[in-house]
């Protein structure tokens, strides 16, 4: 997910919903990661573990898409865990 991010912030194709969440820099991402957060808290309350583990999944991917904006390597993270 991390490699993917890293490459729609370098190539910013079009008609990518992550791209253009990079042009509109970390607030943007920041609230599409608190949706998907908020999103990951009902169904783990409400819904199926299949539908649990995408908003999951969700959340993952736009953590990734973050530290591709904010320049923070898996490294960076890792060392703080």
């Amino acid at each position: 997910m991390y490699r993917l991010a890293l490459s729609r912030k370098a190539e910013l194709p079009e008609g990518s919903s992550t791209a253009e969440l990079f042009r509109k820099g970390p607030h943007a991402i920041g609230k599409k990661l608190v949706e998907e957060a908020a999103e990951s808290w009902m169904a783990a309350r409400f819904e199926s573990e299949a539908e649990l583990s995408g908003e999951l999944a969700q959340v993952l991917y736009y953590v990734a898409v973050m530290m591709a904006e904010k320049g923070i390597s898996l490294e960076d993270v890792y060392r703080q865990l």
